[in-house]
């Protein structure tokens, strides 16, 4: 894992080489060759002052003479801007160039905290991937083998839900049928008891036979007397309902019947398509399957 150690150290600790090189564009490492050895003489050739002076004044003369370097506002706010440079460079160059490489070296420390606490992190993450894979290569196995089985459960019980469903429908239009034949039970036993209710009503309203074993009943009660099979009511509404049965013995009520299987086929085929059954039923009321 690559660190950033290489790339720490105080920028002061970078030798500096002299002032001219920061106003100059050759490399360092000539500026160092160029140094003379202790106890040598540099030559300085014709960048000497000795021979710069004269030649400069030599040059001058001339040129002031012949207007060719004009003095003016201009070039003596020249020559103050260039003196403030120097003032600056030989007085607060060493200043500037330790608060340039004091911020320098601050900003080196801090991104060197800041790559290490990051690669620090990236070593905690390794370990904790490493601690808590083990072997990789048998948890994947592993996992695809419950998988696999998973499959195969799956498969079976999809084998099985089918069988269940129909099950669960079956019972659910055996409950409607059951349903629909009690409410059909209840609607036919209300219509007979009105029926009788009025039949029985209407016959003590014209019967004075019926009248009078109602009022003798009625008597005898009081007295004590009475007895169970001396009610006329009941005898009539017994009598109604053996005539009813009598007739109904006899009529011919194979129409009613269809009718009213056909509106429970039609009531079951619509909520078997609604809820997607398994089987309909024809006209005969017979299941037939469609899947």
């Amino acid at each position: 894992m690559v660190t950033s150690t290489a790339f720490k150290g105080s920028a002061s600790s970078i030798e500096i080489a002299p002032r001219v090189q920061y106003f100059h564009s050759t490399p360092r490492r000539e500026e160092e060759a160029a140094k003379p050895v202790e106890g040598e003489v540099e030559e300085k050739g014709w960048w000497d002052p000795l021979y710069m002076i004269p030649i400069g004044w030599t040059f001058a003369i001339p040129a002031l003479h012949s207007e060719f370097f004009i003095i003016n506002e201009e070039t003596q706010l020249t020559g103050v801007f260039l003196l403030f440079c120097v003032i600056v460079y030989t007085q607060a160059g060493e200043m500037l160039h330790k608060g340039l490489v004091d911020k320098a070296d601050a900003m080196l420390a801090e991104q060197n905290e800041l790559e290490d606490s990051v690669i620090a992190c990236l070593e905690d993450l390794y370990t904790d991937i490493e601690n808590l894979s083990g072997n990789l290569v048998q948890d994947f196995e592993a996992i695809s083998q419950v998988t696999e089985e998973t499959y195969v459960k799956l498969n079976a019980a999809g084998a099985i839900k089918p069988q269940y469903d129909l099950k669960t429908q079956v019972e659910r239009v055996l409950g409607m049928i059951e349903q629909e034949e009690i409410s059909v039970k209840e609607k036919a036993k209300q219509v007979l008891m009105a029926e009788a209710t009025a039949a029985v009503s209407e016959e003590f309203l014209t019967s004075k036979e019926m009248k009078k074993a109602a009022m003798d009943l009625a008597l005898a009660k009081l007295k004590g007397t009475a007895k169970a099979s001396d009610d006329p009511v009941k005898a009539a509404f017994v009598k109604f309902f053996k005539e009813k049965a009598a007739a109904a013995s006899k009529a011919d009520d194979s129409a009613e019947r269809k009718a009213q299987r056909e509106a429970m086929v039609s009531k079951l085929n619509a909520i078997a398509k609604n809820e997607g059954y398994f089987f309909e039923f024809d006209a005969s009321g017979s299941p037939k399957m469609v899947v």
